[in-house]
């Protein structure tokens, strides 16, 4: 049998786990459930017998990442697409479609988030390998989840008839309210919508032919002008920045006839919250109290609270607290009631509003030659810490506003201001004055850290002139 292509959906930016996922660094590539991040776990899933390389469909600003935690959970990938804008789920899975389809148009395509949970991995394969059958002969095969309580957030799957094995779906069915959540959980026939599919490439091509031809001529041509970015497909601009912005479900699913559901017993949850996290943690880890915490917090006579910290610097201690969540990071902390997980995104506008840049942006910001983090920011000074890769080098830049020293505290970097070049060892530093060409690596085999001393009128990020990158980016990039 051919091997399935998985296509991993990796460009989304939820707010609803804030202060952990921002636009800057979304909830897929956090480790939110174990030591894994939810990205490199989908990608494992789908990784293995039955499955050829994936096709990543990401953007621009998540693209090094998606490359670097690929390579960390040691896995080759078909295709990394970067879409120039987002445009929803719809044209991304037209152009797995028609990428597939060039080269085989009756090889099955599983379409997946990158940030939902599933612990069983074999369980998971079983009810694929369950509807591959039905997409071989012309199905399109979507997953729903048997419901374990009346949930308000998710969409829902109404079954045509109820037994054993792929069903035809009767229609979709929108987020309901608490009272409609229980009636369709009592009736048996409906089932959480996962948002995951699986078809011949040949087939979702028709669909689109009939359902939503609009997008077929833009996304051939986003691909047949489309260029190579060092490992990346960088689909073209012109076409796709006219697309209309659609969901496969409005777009397509709604419309069609040829709709067949596999039914998953097994855990899955989309984190779409801080309760779902809580709930699947729980479900991993017995508490008689209902009680969540991770290394660096501390629950004293507290029942059903998630207390959760992601800096090694800030401890979280809760006491007699009940149907809470405390999550803190280095530079926020939310505090909720356990109910209201859903309103987190109400921070998030609110922050926004503020201009304040916990929004969106975290204090350490990732990029393909390593991270750096803010440790002291003022009216003319700014202090970080940067960490180089092995192997990784800035551009070749320099800047209108600011001058930089540069102090070495482990590992080596060979520096060039100008026309000279200088290692620079642990406990040496270097200045680089304003105006000047520079450039930083590290020729070494382990990270290289250094503190960075930025003085001057404007130290924003965008006062960079490039000219020279091994990563082809922009000055705003």
């Amino acid at each position: 049998m051919t091997k399935i292509t998985p296509v991993l959906m990796a460009g989304g930016s939820g707010t609803r786990l804030w202060p952990v996922s921002r636009k800057s660094f979304p909830k897929q590539f956090a480790p939110l459930i174990g030591e894994e991040t939810l990205f490199q776990a989908s990608a494992r899933r789908l990784s293995g017998p039955g499955f050829a390389a994936p096709v990543v469909m990401t953007n621009s600003d998540f693209r090094f990442i998606v490359a670097e935690q690929l390579e960390q959970a040691g896995i080759t990938p078909g295709a990394i697409v970067i879409e120039p804008s987002g445009r929803n789920t719809a044209p991304a899975i037209l152009v797995a479609a028609l990428m597939v389809a060039a080269e085989d148009p009756d090889r099955l395509v599983l379409v997946a988030p990158s940030d939902h949970v599933i612990p069983d991995a074999e369980a998971f394969a079983a009810a694929v390998a369950q509807g591959a059958e039905a997409a071989a002969q012309g199905r399109i095969v979507t997953f729903g989840i048997t419901p374990d309580r009346p949930e308000t957030g998710y969409g829902y799957l109404e079954l045509a008839t109820q037994g054993e094995g792929p069903q035809p779906l009767a229609r979709f069915v929108e987020k309901p309210d608490a009272a409609r959540a229980a009636q369709m959980l009592e009736a048996g026939n409906f089932l959480w919508n996962a948002g995951i599919f699986l078809f011949s490439a040949r087939v979702m091509i028709e669909a689109f032919r009939r359902h939503a031809p609009a997008y077929l001529e833009p996304v051939q041509q986003a691909i047949n002008d489309a260029r190579p970015d060092l490992g990346f497909l960088r689909l073209a601009r012109a076409p796709w920045d006219g697309l209309q912005d659609n969901s496969i479900d409005y777009a397509v699913m709604e419309k069609a006839d040829n709709l067949t559901v596999v039914r998953f017993s097994g855990r899955w949850s989309d984190l779409g919250g801080w309760d779902a996290v809580w709930r699947e943690a729980l479900g991993q880890a017995a508490s008689d109290q209902g009680v969540v915490t991770d290394d660096h917090s501390t629950a004293i006579d507290c029942r059903n609270v998630l207390l959760r910290s992601d800096s090694d610097d800030l401890e979280v201690v809760g006491i007699g607290l009940t149907d809470m969540m405390v999550v803190a990071t280095s530079d926020a902390v939310l505090v909720a009631d356990r109910s209201r997980a859903q309103d987190v995104r109400q921070a998030v506008a609110a922050l926004k509003s503020k201009r304040r840049k916990q929004a969106e942006a975290f204090p350490r910001d990732h990029r393909p030659w390593g991270w750096f983090e803010t440790l002291a920011l003022a009216d003319r000074f700014q202090v970080k810490r940067i960490v180089v890769k092995p192997g990784a080098a800035l551009s070749l830049q320099s800047h209108v506003h600011r001058s930089e020293h540069w102090i070495v505290v482990s590992g080596t970097a060979r520096v060039t201001v100008d026309d000279t070049v200088t290692l620079v060892t642990e406990n040496q530093s270097i200045y680089v004055p304003l105006g000047a060409v520079h450039r930083m690596e590290n020729p070494g085999k382990v990270p290289m850290v250094l503190i960075e001393v930025q003085t001057g009128s404007y130290l924003g990020e965008d006062d960079i002139i490039r000219y020279e990158d091994v990563y082809s980016r922009s000055s705003a990039d």
